[in-house]
């Protein structure tokens, strides 16, 4: 069975060994193509860089081409374009209008013509290329004003945004400086109430013993919750009439006491 396996692999491997071999030589000869005559400097040919250097000669030959298509057009456009000079330049000899026997005025305005129809890339200079070429430029500028006018303004925005935010943050900077003064007097002040914490734990401790010796004084002379105000009110009213019915008795006794003591009292009797 194995040998079975390694005579199928066998294909295979040889294959991609050509086919390494094959993108070897491309890598090479591209290597030999780009420094033109000059010494190829030594590369590790693995499947790394072989796989890179391959890509970038995919690249560049593909660049290349169409660089050498691009090159080719201009040089034909060229030709064309130095055939037509050369058409247009024996029209005008014949006409008695060659660049000899022009005034200078003359040779400059041609000069400012064909400079300003290369800065509009037109390939004349007809006036209607002129206009179609102005057109085009005035459309543009009209782009870029708008543009221009919309930076304007996203950045009047944006320096809005900016000064507001330093506002915010200088408004932020001052506040932080004075939470940052007021830090010592609030310690000071929490220390303070700690203390008066304290003290008032240390109150209501007491105040809770004291209500609960007063409590224990009232339920040893038999106060109970159940005697309301009426029945306080009761006792004080017949406590008054107590003390009215006593008061003349009392006034009587303390008569009594205003006497001057009786002889009977340090006499002794005879004997």
């Amino acid at each position: 069975m194995s040998d079975v396996i390694s005579g199928a692999d066998a294909p295979l491997t040889e294959a991609k060994s050509s086919f390494d071999a094959s993108r070897i030589a491309e890598v090479k000869a591209w290597l030999v193509s780009q420094f033109a005559g000059k010494d190829v400097p030594d590369f590790e040919y693995n499947s790394r860089s072989i796989a890179h250097l391959h890509n970038f000669a995919t690249v560049s030959q593909a660049k290349t081409q169409a660089a050498g298509i691009i090159a080719n057009d201009f040089r034909q456009k060229a030709v064309e374009y130095h055939s037509q000079a050369a058409r247009i330049r024996e029209i005008l000899e014949n006409v008695g209008l060659a660049q000899e026997g022009l005034p200078m005025n003359v040779v400059a305005s041609a000069h400012v013509l064909a400079n300003v129809a290369n800065l509009l890339n037109i390939r004349d200079t007809e006036l209607s290329s002129f206009l179609v070429a102005m057109g085009d430029i005035s459309l543009r500028k009209i782009g870029v004003e708008e543009k221009r006018a919309k930076v304007q303004k996203e950045s009047k925005i944006l320096l809005d945004y900016t000064r507001k935010a330093i506002a915010r943050l200088t408004y932020l900077k001052r506040t932080l400086a004075q939470l940052e003064d007021d830090v010592a007097p609030c310690e000071a002040q929490m220390e303070n109430w700690k203390t008066n914490l304290a003290i008032m734990v240390s109150k209501e401790r007491q105040y809770l013993q004291q209500y609960s010796n007063y409590k224990a004084i009232l339920n040893r002379v038999g106060y109970t919750p159940e005697i309301s105000h009426g029945v306080l009110v009761e006792m004080a009213e017949h406590r008054k009439e107590l003390e009215k019915k006593t008061k003349p008795i009392l006034d009587t006794l303390r008569s009594y006491q205003d006497l001057p003591p009786g002889n009977y009292i340090f006499n002794k009797p005879d004997q």
